[in-house]
């Protein structure tokens, strides 16, 4: 079921409620989309989105995106993209691991190892431990995986970099915050923690 701007809105208002530091930042921020708008790409296609950006820029996900689309012949599936080669992969821009993953995430929807269309009807810890089994799938991916294309509302990336960077300037701390403590810290926001990161990204944007 789909979260509405009203949910959303009251959403905030507790997030505020519990840490007032987040008032500026949500203030000066579109409305978190989490939840709110469908995503109109299949689960395949957007976990092989997801794997494609680990540890990359925006921009150099989306052009080995483009490029991977174009050897697809318009379009990411699984029957496509196993008929493409280890090196035609190489060559849109994957590293040889990505290549495997995506080739290895291909084989899983096709042999119904994992039932890639059924994920949405799966809770988080099921959707985490079918996808976590699969090689170079790992907790980031997941995680980007539930938030933007499943909608889930309480994921808590602690793993991604910029969440870890906008908590620090949204709370101003001179430190690094370690993952293991940003964990704990994340509790208080139940069950809106994907609302919260996304903020989080929000404040390192926000120049």
């Amino acid at each position: 079921m789909a979260f509405s701007t009203a949910q959303m809105k009251r959403a905030l208002a507790q997030i505020c409620d519990a840490d007032s530091k987040f008032t500026p930042i949500i203030e000066a921020s579109p409305l978190c989309p989490i939840g709110i708008a469908p995503s109109v790409r299949s689960h395949f296609e957007s976990l092989v989105e997801s794997v494609i950006s680990q540890q990359l820029a925006i921009r150099a996900a989306d052009t080995i995106h483009a490029r991977l689309v174009e050897l697809a012949g318009g379009k990411i599936t699984p029957s496509r993209i196993s008929k493409l080669e280890h090196d035609e992969l190489r060559s849109a821009g994957l590293s040889g691991a990505k290549a495997k993953t995506i080739q290895g995430l291909s084989n899983a929807a096709l042999t119904r190892e994992v039932d890639i269309n059924k994920l949405h009807l799966l809770d988080d810890e099921v959707v985490s431990t079918q996808l976590n089994s699969l090689w170079g799938i790992g907790p980031w991916t997941v995680d980007m995986f539930m938030m933007f294309q499943l909608g889930r509302l309480d994921t808590w990336p602690i793993g991604d970099l910029g969440v870890r960077r906008g908590w620090e300037k949204i709370h101003h701390l001179k430190e690094q915050i370690e993952p293991k403590k940003l964990h704990a810290r994340g509790e208080k926001f139940r069950p809106h923690r994907s609302v919260v990161a996304w903020y989080c990204w929000r404040a390192v944007e926000n120049k």
